[in-house]
């Protein structure tokens, strides 16, 4: 079972894609509030995967992705963002992120996007 850990400073946001992935058989084994929560628990937990909000206090997430990528180069991230932030998207494949999904979260999106990036 693959594990993933979902960063998003929103409660709400966080419950909607844990809902997605653990309903499709994935492993929910930490969540994150910000960039620098994530950070810490990447290292701590390990996961196969982050689904990473792109928007957050304390360090945004363009600049968690590269600070988990320090510790692992090869860290899949998948970037969270609402529409209108392209620019920002733009920036966090630069950085290292894998693919990116857009708020309001689409299932089949997700799964998509999940099933694409952990092969």
């Amino acid at each position: 079972m693959k594990r993933i850990m979902i960063v998003d400073d929103a409660a709400f946001m966080r419950m909607m894609i844990k809902q997605i992935l653990t309903e499709s058989g994935y492993e929910v084994v930490g969540e994150a509030v910000n960039g620098k929560d994530a950070v810490a628990k990447y290292s701590e937990l390990k996961p196969d995967l982050v689904t990473m909000d792109i928007t957050m206090p304390e360090l945004d997430g363009v600049e968690a992705v590269k600070e988990i990528r320090k510790v692992n180069s090869s860290a899949k991230v998948i970037m969270c963002s609402a529409m209108g932030q392209q620019h920002m998207v733009v920036s966090a494949i630069q950085a290292g992120a894998s693919d990116f999904i857009v708020k309001p979260f689409q299932k089949d999106r997700v799964l998509e996007a999940v099933q694409k990036v952990l092969g």
